[in-house]
């Protein structure tokens, strides 16, 4: 009896300590007041015992050890460089022997992952820097191997600069010009679609240089109004009065850009054209030169994007053959040509070709040695292969689609998890592959970031966050759980669910769903970085505000094989917007939930798939808001339109069955739309056909457009903080909350 009152005054304490706590206020989730601290990029060097980082003021590139962590020495300072003329920097590459780095500043965006920057060439036996070039900013410069030139783009053309020659500056290509001709860079779709930046590199001889020549003069264009004047508020009624911005934009069906691949000969300044056994439908996402100079490795893939072609080429004789062919009955996906790793005499490769992604090793002459991975679970990355032990290091999600942990697979195919937290881990290793930095993170856990060896002991640890879990004990967090269901199709479905912290079961809550849902896409994570801001902040703050807040995937997304993940093909917004109605079904089935008070909402594909699942027929969705949604994929762009749904002319059924604007008239509940007008990726067109649409059919809806916002809606100062101010008066405007 003494031993049970002991533990209720004990728990109910706790219980008062923790109810003492106060609750967020929104401006600190979208000021970042709560955010954890990151531990930015780092550079493994060659030794095999350290690696490069930015100091934490980017004035700074710092050595660490890989044993302990500390700061080793200083290889580059602002402060203590000659001719520095710049206050911090962006980022940094090294040359291939380290005796250079390429310091980048003054970096200016353009699309998702493209970016101008002015770039310096600094010398760290001589601590002194000069200008890479003076005659404008360069994308994307990559040293040589042999670390005498750096190749780089400007303006749709490619330059190349002598280190060893007075740092002396030569145009490779003339013809490039804006919406016609790019050399070396992707573009837009590229960029977009096939995640790559930079369509050009060296030959490991460093006698060639080989690259992509991107030919959109057929392409269409899309024009895009700009509104706010780029220098402020002006007094001349004229000056705000800007031209739009015009780029090249192919929408799913039309004409893509004609690519082609050329080497140049840099000492004879010879240009060839590859003779590739492709047509001018073909896309070629990657080119890279292997360890051998007269291997080019040219990925190919055809429209439909169901067969990859691995091409070697030979950048003297422009003679080409094919060394691989992958296929699949639906779509290549992305990582088995993102994540290619050539060494001299084989490559690793990623597939599907089991039903699970994994890993297969190859000769470079393109036989299969073996299959490295097998099992029902996902390799999410292959690390790398330690050839002198044969050991592979890779990340898999095996045993639980919500984790993630990192293993070694040895010379004698035995199995090791060499990462022994629950939750998700993230590794990157030294040059050798003898340690590692891990990044660890769950549910209740912010990011840790620690030292191992390749055994997974723990060697240091360089962040805990500690910090922000004290501040955490100060606010009411909502109470976190990862739970499954089953739907009436009998699928099994992953969510989490942020409960108020004091939540009661024997009342009856409204929810809010989050999702995204797109094609292998995946919210659902044991993580810290779920929600809409992290740590389930937001989600959090609405929980104080009497809401449970909740996230599913449903079929179509990450981590659990092709039978799941590709079950989409050529039906987009059909099985998604079912399984989030299926996922309110059960949630409204739950005591404590009020089953006539659920709303949906989601970004990009998110919010496409709110329109479908407010549009499925079932009214189980009281509101719901769609953020720079896709409204039908008729007006989406090539390469991610038809990989999951071929062209308009092709699958007409599947494009009208997946099309919020011909599904318009079954759409129930409040809907909030919200867009940029500027949004490059999603554009704002989308909004005002399905706004007619809406009109036609004589629904009522609310509006909030953003002038000169992109697709993440960042544009001025206070737009994040507005908008969602916005957002939650919605919700608690339309649902019933303590608020």
């Amino acid at each position: 009896m003494k031993k049970t009152l002991l533990f209720l005054l004990s728990f109910a304490a706790v219980m008062a300590t923790y109810a003492a706590g106060r609750d967020l206020q929104l401006k600190e989730v979208v000021n970042g007041t709560f955010s954890p601290k990151g531990f930015s990029s780092i550079h493994p060097m060659n030794d095999g015992e350290h690696f490069a980082k930015m100091s934490s003021d980017r004035t700074m590139v710092l050595c660490h050890s890989f044993k302990t962590g500390e700061v080793t020495d200083t290889i580059f300072n602002i402060k203590t460089a000659r001719g520095c003329n710049f206050r911090r920097i962006d980022g940094f590459i090294f040359s291939p022997d380290e005796a250079r780095m390429l310091i980048q500043t003054r970096t200016n965006r353009i699309y998702r992952r493209s970016f101008t920057a002015e770039y310096y060439v600094f010398s760290r036996k001589n601590n002194k820097m000069h200008p890479l070039s003076e005659n404008g900013a360069q994308q994307e410069p990559i040293f040589s191997p042999d670390g005498t030139m750096i190749a780089f783009a400007r303006n749709n053309n490619l330059f190349l600069v002598k280190l060893l020659f007075g740092n002396s500056e030569s145009q490779i290509t003339t013809d490039g010009k804006y919406g016609e001709i790019i050399n070396g860079l992707p573009d837009w779709v590229y960029e977009e679609e096939f995640a790559t930046s930079r369509s050009f590199d060296f030959s490991a001889d460093s006698k060639m240089l080989a690259y992509i020549r991107y030919d959109e003069s057929k392409v269409m264009s899309y024009d895009m109004p700009m509104y706010i004047p780029s220098t402020g508020e002006s007094n001349n009624e004229y000056d705000d009065y800007k031209k739009p911005y015009s780029y090249k934009y192919p929408v799913a069906g039309a004409q893509n850009s004609v690519v082609t691949v050329h080497s140049f000969d840099i000492k004879n300044r010879v240009t060839r054209k590859l003779n590739l056994p492709i047509d001018s439908t073909y896309y070629i996402p990657r080119i890279e030169f292997t360890q051998d100079p007269e291997f080019l490795a040219v990925i190919t893939l055809n429209r439909h994007q169901n067969q990859m072609d691995i091409i070697q080429a030979n950048p003297l004789s422009g003679i080409c053959k094919r060394i691989l062919r992958e296929e699949s009955p639906e779509y290549i996906n992305e990582t088995t040509y993102q994540e290619l790793t050539f060494y001299k005499n084989h490559f690793v490769m990623q597939s599907e070709r089991d039903g699970y992604n994994h890993l297969y090793l190859y000769t470079i002459g393109g036989n299969l040695v073996k299959q490295l991975t097998k099992g029902a679970y996902d390799v999410n990355g292959f690390i790398g292969w330690d050839e002198k032990k044969n050991h592979f290091y890779y990340s898999s999600n095996e045993g639980n689609p919500t984790q993630s942990a990192v293993y070694r697979i040895d010379n004698k195919n035995k199995k090791s998890r060499i990462t022994q937290e629950e939750g998700t881990n993230s590794a990157t290793f030294s040059t050798g592959l003898k340690y590692f930095v891990n990044t660890y993170q769950n549910l209740t856990t912010p990011p840790v970031v620690t030292l191992n060896d390749n055994n997974g002991k723990r060697l240091a640890t360089l962040l805990d966050n500690k910090e922000l879990k004290e501040k955490l004990t100060e606010i009411n967090m909502g109470q976190k759980e990862i739970f499954t269901f089953t739907t009436e199709d009998g699928v099994k479905l992953y969510g989490w669910m942020i409960k108020p912290s004091d939540f009661d079961p024997n009342k009856k809550y409204p929810v809010i769903m989050h999702q995204y849902s797109g094609p292998y896409s995946q919210k659902v994570k044991d993580s810290w970085a779920i929600g809409q801001y992290g740590g389930g902040l937001f989600e959090s703050y609405m929980a104080s505000n009497g809401f449970i807040m909740v996230s599913v995937d449903g079929r179509g997304t990450a981590g659990r094989g092709t039978k799941f993940g590709k079950c989409t093909y050529m039906s987009l917004g059909i099985y998604e917007s079912k399984d989030q109605v299926q996922a309110a079904k059960y949630l409204g089935s739950l005591p404590y939930v009020d089953k006539d008070n659920i709303a949906i909402w989601g970004w990009s594909f998110g919010g496409y798939n709110t329109l479908m699942a407010m549009s499925e027929g079932t009214p189980v969705f009281k509101a719901g808001v769609a953020i720079a949604a896709p409204t039908d994929w008729r007006f989406y762009d090539t390469v991610y339109t038809e990989r999951y749904m071929r062209t308009p002319k092709e699958n007409k059924e599947g494009y009208d069955k997946g099309s919020a604007i011909v599904n318009v008239n079954k759409l129930h509940g409040n809907l909030l739309l919200i867009h940029g007008t500027a949004d490059d990726n999603v554009h704002f067109r989308n909004m005002t056909r399905y706004i007619h649409a809406l009109t036609q059919a004589g629904k009522q809806f609310s509006t909030a457009i953003y002038p000169d916002s992109n697709h993440s809606i960042y544009f001025g100062s206070n737009t994040r903080r507005q908008m969602f101010e916005m957002i939650t008066n919605f919700f608690f405007d339309n649902l019933k909350s303590k608020r």
